[in-house]
């Protein structure tokens, strides 16, 4: 690819950004920067919600990851079906009964203030070095394919990327995002199927020798069901059914689209047609893995050492400049539908969970843009650090420690739902810190401890289970105004 082409898609791809900004930000308020004033269509945040799933990790890890570990990935995707079926039926009708903005609020009614901010708290500590680490890593594709050749030091192609995400988002937020992240969604769809097409062509492959050739390659395999494996099924599907009602349901980022909706029957039916078309995406995803092995062995060429080089390499290199400008505008959607929103939510949940800020009042307007400025700096250091680490273990690692922080969300929603229980708010943060500690503890000794078992990303549902447990020890009894038996104080 030459440069000017990769100028010219990356010009393109944020100038249709700021022309959505523009069309959506006219008489912008706080309730349409947190809310996009509750009035989105259900079918526009379903087809939105695809591209926001998909972060640049995933776009270039899942294909490449199907030369390690096959197809099992989609035993974790059913799991994903179930748990947002239960988003839909469990945490949606209770969003909306409450009219939350920020979902953590629950916690305050539930429990109190201090369960409430740390709910929050570990909200903030994940969804930051989360949005950093997934932005850390486009940035990295970005700063190799186009912005090295011009000299431009990686520090200011982070800069100018967040300084993008700012001006497009920063005046009708939730809005303006709902909008992009559906175009974002087609661009990242249609260069996932557009390279499949290219290497179908290539190797001169019609419809039936594609389809024949990913259902028979030995990399389709689906079902694992050696217990010790961090691939077995039921680990991948409760692992898939915990973690997305978590980092889901429980996360301001992706529910925070959902309560854009103009009720809650739109916002079920948004969950239920999203689950089905994720599904499908994550198929397309799988399908290109297969093929890009498959060119691999049919051209003899070398695979790279690291699975998640695989993609960028062929698209880059040997698929030719169509395929080479689709990546590139695939990653782009890739990583901006997923930092877009995480800006967002994170600014939303600063303000009204720790500012205390009315989403409906204007009067607040100047203190919000400043908080959206601080979270913009905040990421961009948090993405230099990781650039001066220089070590992608340590980098894996520490985005590997934020996601055990969503183990006493888990833990934290569960317990106030499924129980009636008061709890001694005050020493809800201890447990909120204790268990991510433990469960660490546990992963790292699971082998020896657990006759040979190796915890995969059901370590989630262990976390969150420490949590509930840590609750349950601190409950106090209650009675209420009839003398129905309650946890009482």
């Amino acid at each position: 690819m030459t440069n000017s082409l990769i100028l010219t898609v990356i010009l393109l791809f944020f100038g249709l950004l700021m022309v959505i900004s523009y069309l959506t930000s006219r008489n912008a308020s706080n309730d349409t920067f947190f809310t996009g004033n509750r009035r989105s269509p259900w079918y526009l945040v379903a087809f939105g919600m695809i591209g926001s799933t998909i972060s640049g990790v995933t776009f270039i890890s899942v294909p490449g990851e199907v030369g390690n570990t096959g197809w099992t990935y989609l035993q974790f995707l059913l799991g994903n079906f179930v748990g947002y079926w239960i988003i839909a039926l469990v945490l949606i009708p209770l969003y909306y009964k409450l009219r939350l903005v920020s979902i953590y609020t629950y916690l305050d009614q539930r429990f109190g203030l201090r369960s409430y901010k740390t709910g929050a708290f570990f909200f903030l500590l994940s969804q930051t070095i989360g949005a950093s680490f997934r932005l850390y890593l486009a940035a990295g594709v970005l700063q190799l394919a186009f912005f090295d050749a011009l000299g431009i030091p990686f520090w200011l192609t982070v800069l100018l990327t967040l300084l993008l995400i700012w001006i497009y988002t920063h005046r009708a937020g939730i809005k303006t995002v709902v909008w992009t992240d559906s175009l974002q969604t087609l661009f990242i769809l249609g260069a996932v199927g557009m390279t499949i097409w290219v290497i179908s062509e290539q190797l001169d492959l019609s419809a039936g020798g594609l389809v024949e050739t990913v259902a028979n390659h030995p990399y389709s395999r689906i079902f694992d069901w050696d217990w010790q494996s961090k691939t077995n099924f039921f680990k991948q599907f409760l692992a898939g059914l915990g973690i997305v009602i978590t980092i889901n349901g429980l996360d301001q980022n992706m529910m925070q689209k959902n309560l854009t909706c103009k009720t809650q029957q739109d916002a079920q039916k948004n969950i239920y047609w999203f689950s089905l078309a994720f599904i499908i995406a994550n198929l397309l995803f799988l399908c290109l893995g297969v093929m890009l092995y498959f060119f691999v062995q049919q051209k003899g060429l070398a695979i790279p050492e690291r699975s998640d080089d695989l993609f960028p390499m062929l698209a880059m290199q040997y698929f030719g400049p169509l395929a080479g400008a689709l990546f590139l505008l695939g990653i782009l959607a890739a990583a901006y539908s997923s930092a877009d929103s995480a800006l967002t939510a994170l600014t939303t949940s600063f303000c009204i969970d720790f500012l205390n800020i009315d989403a409906e009042a204007n009067n607040s307007k100047a203190t919000r843009f400043k908080v959206h400025i601080a979270f913009s700096l905040l990421v961009f250091l948090v993405i230099v650090l990781f650039r001066i680490i220089n070590d992608e273990s340590v980098v894996t690692a520490v985005f590997r420690v934020a996601g055990y922080t969503y183990g006493p969300l888990l833990g934290l929603f569960t317990f106030g739902i499924l129980t009636k229980r008061q709890v001694k708010d005050r020493y809800v943060p201890i447990v909120g810190l204790l268990s991510p500690v433990l469960s660490l503890v546990i992963d790292r000794n699971s082998e020896s401890w657990l006759g040979g078992y190796q915890f995969g990303f059901e370590l989630l549902l262990l976390n969150g289970l420490l949590t509930f447990i840590g609750l349950l020890l601190l409950t106090k009894k209650h009675t209420n105004e009839n003398n129905a038996t309650l946890p009482r104080t």
